[in-house]
Formats: C-alpha cells, structure tokens, sequence
C-alpha cells in the first residue's frame, strides 16, 4: 500500500456512523473508500453539499454546476441536498461538523495548522479552512510526516497559520500522534518505521502514551 493510502485507510478508523465529515482537498478525498465495513458517513461539502456522494463517472459528472470544494465533479448520495454557502457555513460555524480531515503544510506540538499559503506562490485563496479548523468538533490533519525529507511536524510553524490551537490528531504513514496540552503524544507507531525513524523525521519532541516521558 502507497503512503496516501495508507494514510486514508488509517484516518478512516477515526469515523463513525453518523459522523459529519467535511474533507480537504487532495489526500483526504480518498478516507471515503477505506471506510470499515457497516460504518456510513455524512459528507459535507462546504460549496454547497450536505450528503455527497461518490466522483460521478465521466458520463454522468456535471463539471459546470455539481463540483466540491475542490473544483472536481462532484454528486449528492441519496438523501443528500444541494445548499447554499450561508446554510454550508452555518453548519460548520455552528458546530455540526463532527470531524474535518484535511492536509497541511505545517503542524506544530500546540496544534497550530499552516496549511494554506507559501509566500510567494500564487494560491487561490484560503478556501472554507480557516471556518472548519475552528468549527469542527474534531481536526484529523492527514499528510506525509516529511516533504522532500524535511519535517513538516515542528517545534513552532514558520508559515502563514490557518487557525492556532486547532489540530487533534495527526495522521501520517509513520504513526499517529494526539496534540494535548504538555505536546505531542505518540499513540501509534507504523511497524515498519522505527522510534529512532519517527523522531528523526519530526522537529518537535514526542511523547509517549503515559504523556509525561519524553521519547
């Protein structure tokens, strides 16, 4: 199994029956298909759907008026609704948004999230990320623990930040970390990498389960 996979296999553990979902862009789009058996979601898209449903194949998309937050075709599962953007953040605002899964350029021990802009590259914008982090009930940030072999999980974010003190658990194909109060807090650890790995991949310090040793 590649990376993302993995990644997208592992988060979807983390969902319930019933469960809100909001997803990024990229990466977490793929959590749906790794969904354990019997559990159903509510998908939510903050452009404008409540209840998505699977991509539409090419026969069936309608790339001009039905697309998720990400500009991809997109469709409503049945029992689903199309609503405008005052109803989609109101949702999220107001906290019925149980889980937000989405990627990150940076995350530090508080919980800080940097994950919308590098200086100097043209971006689109801040997209519907600034309200989730916020309003979301639980934050999963789902990515590769490095980016081209630098850390991307730090001591403090040097990045634009999205929101501060807003990320609960991180998920990436080395282990799966909580962000509490005294820091990171290893909870998992991917069998095929090492503490040894895990640390020298991750500028900030780590803890382990009993949350008052460091690693």
């Amino acid at each position: 199994m590649d990376n993302k996979s993995y990644i997208a296999a592992r988060v979807a553990k983390e969902l319930k029956t019933g469960d809100v979902v909001n997803l990024g862009i990229g990466l977490p789009t793929m959590v749906p298909a790794f969904l354990p058996e019997g559990v159903t979601v509510i998908l939510q898209s903050e452009n404008g759907i409540i209840g998505a449903g699977p991509k539409p194949g090419a026969d069936t998309a309608d790339p001009l008026h039905v697309t998720d937050a990400g500009g991809q075709p997109s469709s409503a599962a049945p029992g689903g609704a199309f609503i405008d953007s005052c109803v989609s953040f109101g949702l999220i605002r107001g906290g019925h948004v149980d889980v937000t899964i989405l990627g990150a350029l940076e995350v530090d021990r508080e919980g800080n999230l940097a994950n919308w802009i590098i200086p100097g590259k043209r971006v689109p914008g801040m997209g519907g990320a600034m309200d989730l982090v916020v309003g979301a009930k639980k934050v999963i940030v789902a990515m590769e623990h490095t980016a081209k072999g630098a850390p991307k999980i730090l001591k403090k974010c040097r990045l634009p930040l999205t929101a501060v003190n807003c990320v609960n658990l991180i998920i990436t194909e080395m282990c799966v970390m909580e962000v509490t109060p005294g820091g990171l807090v290893l909870t998992e650890r991917n069998p095929e990498y090492s503490i040894e790995q895990i640390k020298a991949a991750t500028e900030a310090e780590l803890y382990n389960v009993e949350y008052d040793n460091k690693i």
